[in-house]
This record gives structure tokens, C-alpha cells and sequence, in this order.
């Protein structure tokens, strides 16, 4: 092969490709359970969905693993697939959770983040800066995980990482977004300071300061469960007697 012909093949690999037709309806479903159209607990009936998006059923199998892997749906044998529906309990249970792996998991990366990884992750989180209206949710869902993923994956720990992505499916950040579709007014507020708390944990691992980034981490979970009594009625109570459970061992305060 000549090198202007090696040029042109290496000019053609670097092209955007075009969403492939499981993607695309990835994100139609996506966008939908946010917007509350698909309620917890109801079946993603796979040929109905077909039928409705014109195309064939192999995309839209395809695509519904990809919401059961998100942590949107969950497969039921011989049944199907359905939006996933949590319990109270369950909820809290992932929450605290969070609070345990994420915090640790800011601390360790604060001090083996690569070069390379912290790059990525200020990428990340500057994609979402002006993601603020209702018609981002779902671009906006997609990389928030993809933030929370990329900081736990930098504190070096595969089966911490392991661990985190099981949590994560279960815990209902999506249910909170749906939410705001029945609260706009609060949408940007909720986003912004969002956006300020993702930042202060990746100045904070920046900075190799591994106290400040598992304190920044822990109030900003924290303050999703305030968001959990607001738009989801966790009792408080509840919410309060697992963390006092749980913070003494992290030697955090909230």
C-alpha cells in the first residue's frame, strides 16, 4: 500500500459514524422513561415497539439490553422486559451504598488518578455545563454515569469499580430526572448546583486532596436524598437513621 492510499484509509477511520439503528432507538426508549411516558413496572413489549418505530425487532431487542444494562429496565424470564420498579427499601439500601463506595472511591482516586483519566473526566463534566432544559435529560442522564463511572474507575480498584457499577443500576437517579418534567421550574437550579458539586470533587482529586474529594462526594450524594423526600416521599426519617448507621465508619460528617 502506497502512503498516500495509508493517508486517505486513516482519514476515512477517523469519519463520524452514524448512530446505528439500536442506538437510535436506545435513545428514543431512553428519553421516553425520563419523560415518565414509560411507567415503572410497565412492559417494553419488544414487537409492539418495532411496530411502532418501523423497523425490525433485532435493533429493538438490542436496544433493550442496553436499558436493562443502564439500570432502567430489568429482564424477567420468560416475560420480557419492563421499566425497572424499586422499593423503598431498595432505594435506600443503593443510597447507602453510594455513600460508602463513591466516598472511597474519591479518596483513592485523588491519589492514583492518571494524567489521562483526569483529562477525561474534566471532559466529561464540561459536556454537561450547558445541559439544562428538558429536551437534554437524556444526554444529560447518560453523562452524569458516565462522570460518576469514569471518577470511581480512577481510583484504581477493579472490584471497587465492579461493585459501584451494581449500585449505580439500582439506584433511581433517572426516577428523580422524570421528576422534573413534572416540576420544570426547579430543572435548572437542580442542574446547575449539579454541575458546581461534580466540579468541586474533580478540583478537589485534582488537587490530590483525598479528604476534601470524599467529603465533596459525600454531600453531593447526600444531596440527592434530599431530592429522594422531595420528589419521591423516602421518608426522611429513614433516610437520616441509615446515614448516622453508616458515617461514623467513613469519619465524614454531613
Amino acid at each position: 500500500m502506497d502512503e498516500h492510499r495509508q493517508d486517505v484509509f486513516l482519514q476515512e477511520d477517523e469519519l463520524p459514524q452514524r448512530k446505528s439503528l439500536r442506538d437510535e432507538v436506545f435513545e428514543y426508549l431512553h428519553k421516553r422513561i425520563i419523560a415518565g411516558r414509560y411507567a415503572p413496572g410497565e412492559w417494553l413489549r419488544q414487537e409492539e415497539i418495532s411496530t411502532l418505530l418501523g423497523v425490525s425487532q433485532t435493533p429493538v431487542r438490542e436496544a433493550l439490553d442496553l436499558l436493562v444494562a443502564a439500570g432502567l429496565a430489568e429482564r424477567v424470564p420468560y416475560r420480557g422486559v419492563r421499566v425497572l420498579q424499586l422499593s423503598t427499601i431498595e432505594i435506600v439500601d443503593a443510597y447507602v451504598m453510594r455513600l460508602v463506595l463513591e466516598s472511597a472511591a474519591a479518596r483513592l482516586a485523588a491519589l492514583n488518578i492518571t494524567e489521562d483519566q483526569l483529562a477525561a473526566l474534566r471532559e466529561t463534566l464540561e459536556k454537561t455545563r450547558a445541559l439544562i432544559t428538558l429536551d437534554d435529560m437524556s444526554t444529560q442522564r447518560q453523562l452524569n454515569k458516565k462522570f460518576h463511572l469514569s471518577m470511581v474507575a480512577a481510583s484504581g480498584n477493579s472490584l471497587l469499580s465492579k461493585l459501584y457499577e451494581t449500585v449505580s443500576n439500582t439506584f433511581p437517579d433517572w426516577m428523580l430526572y422524570e421528576s422534573m418534567f413534572r416540576h420544570p421550574e426547579l430543572l435548572q437550579e437542580s442542574l446547575r448546583r449539579e454541575f458546581q458539586e461534580h466540579e468541586a470533587i474533580v478540583d478537589s482529586i485534582a488537587a490530590r486532596d483525598a479528604g476534601l474529594a470524599a467529603q465533596h462526594t459525600l454531600s453531593h450524594i447526600h444531596n440527592l436524598s434530599m431530592e429522594f423526600e422531595t420528589f419521591l416521599a423516602i421518608p426522611a426519617d429513614m433516610l437520616r437513621d441509615r446515614e448516622n448507621q453508616i458515617l461514623p465508619m467513613l469519619e465524614l460528617t454531613l
